[in-house]
């Protein structure tokens, strides 16, 4: 599990073996949430 960024206990993280769409997890504390990035026309 890859960490990205970490910021007032906030961890956003990545696994690398996961599937499309590509997405990033965030988790606080037992809390746990991901936020998927749509890429349209090469943007």
């Amino acid at each position: 599990m890859p960490g990205i960024f970490e910021y007032l206990g906030i961890l956003i993280f990545f696994y690398s073996n996961e599937h499309e769409p590509i997405h990033v997890h965030g988790k606080y504390d037992e809390f746990e949430s991901k936020a998927e990035f749509l890429i349209v026309n090469g943007k």
